[in-house]
């Protein structure tokens, strides 16, 4: 058999377990999966804002195609600045509403100079220099920079309740492992950057959102889709960890159409983009998931840390171990974003529409077959990790 024999068959395979299973959809069918369905966002903000010219960086992958529908939706005009090289996987229509600006953040901004917008997102500031060198050519002709940062500011994560005026992370220790110095180079980066972005435009016309761990259609991480597909798949299943043990996430949609309104009401500050809007245990959070399903289950928690390690299992989004330095990565306080107009989006409908978009034929055929190589590797860990739990406590 062909591998690109086996992958459609590895798709029907899914798609057919699904309708077997009896997934539970709604009638409203998956709002911003098909434009122009009625969102709840839709009625708690119907004012139509004055029409904005916005600027994204990057724009093409996962966050970005969110905003642009949201920010089309209401009535704002969008130019995105790219290599040129990444397409969509989802709102792929709106691309053909958008301008189109090339080049590349490293060495080529030409197509930006001499432009004016009313306000830029930069998705893309992945590097400390790309951000000071956008933030400084555009500080002159854009009125608002908005960076998309990340709760990884805050590595360590020691705090319990963590917000907008912890201390930022700035520097990589020396002595730390591989694991630590990953996330330190990644938090250090993030909040370099934003201390860039707003030595160019200045506190009062910069916007920082930090989201959490992110989920919806187009996630590419291959974290999070693990949960749907299981769920749906049904039989004995594990949850990680104790059973008081948090989490948080926070769904692409709603993260992608607050940035929108920040921007409309140029409400300028550092915020948090953290859900769900109440504490919420990881129980709590897989027995809610699952009932988007109508497979039978058995749940089984495994309360050891060490044996979940032992197996590979330090994480299993949205669900992170807290322990050492992740003590505090899902007690993060999201008080200030809600008090400034973040919403949240129903657990159930990210379930379902993230299951729906990952059995789907959207995402190109190498990244199917990176997303079932992963897949398989968490079955197997969590098979391994039940056998030896199951070993241990048996009569």
């Amino acid at each position: 058999m062909s591998d690109k024999t086996h992958q459609q068959k590895s798709r029907r395979e899914f798609i057919s377990t699904s309708l077997k299973a009896g997934i539970a959809l709604s009638a409203m069918g998956s709002p911003l999966l098909a434009q122009g369905t009625a969102t709840q966002t839709d009625l708690l903000f119907p004012e139509k804002p004055h029409p904005l010219n916005i600027l994204i960086l990057g724009g093409t992958s996962f966050l970005g195609p969110q905003q642009i529908a949201y920010a089309l939706q209401r009535g704002h005009s969008i130019s995105i600045f790219t290599r040129g090289k990444t397409q969509p996987t989802v709102q792929k229509e709106v691309f053909k509403k958008v301008e189109h600006l090339v080049g590349d953040r490293e060495n080529n901004l030409e197509a930006l100079k001499g432009r004016k917008w009313d306000a830029v997102i930069d998705n893309s500031g992945r590097r400390v220099k790309w951000t000071k060198a956008t933030a400084e050519l555009l500080k002159d002709n854009v009125g608002l920079y908005l960076y998309t940062s990340s709760t990884g500011v805050y590595y360590p994560y020691l705090g319990r309740d963590i917000d907008e005026s912890t201390k930022l992370v700035l520097e990589v220790p020396d002595g730390i492992s591989e694991i630590q110095k990953y996330e330190y180079d990644y938090g250090v980066m993030k909040a370099n950057s934003e201390i860039e972005a707003q030595k160019a435009f200045g506190q009062d016309r910069t916007i920082i959102v930090r989201p959490t761990y992110m989920l919806g259609p187009g996630d590419k991480t291959n974290r999070f889709p693990y949960w749907p597909i299981r769920l749906n798949e049904g039989g004995r299943i594990m949850i990680p960890g104790k059973p008081g043990d948090q989490i948080q996430y926070a769904d692409v949609r709603d993260v992608a159409q607050w940035m929108i309104r920040l921007i409309e009401l140029s409400q300028t500050g550092t915020f948090n983009a953290v859900g769900p809007a109440s504490p919420m245990t990881m129980p709590v959070f897989v027995h809610g998931a699952h009932a988007v399903f109508n497979s039978a289950v058995e749940f089984v928690q495994i309360r050891d840390y060490k044996l979940l390690a032992k197996h590979g299992i330090l994480d299993q989004v949205p669900w992170i171990m807290p322990t050492d330095d992740n003590f505090g990565s899902a007690l993060i306080s999201n008080k200030k974003g809600i008090q400034n107009g973040l919403t949240f989006t129903p657990l159930a409908e990210t379930v379902r529409d993230v299951f729906e978009w990952r059995v789907s034929d959207a995402e190109p055929e190498e990244a199917t077959k990176r997303w079932e190589k992963t897949y398989q590797m968490y079955k197997t860990r969590e098979a391994k990790a039940l056998e030896d739990w199951a070993a241990r406590h048996r009569d």
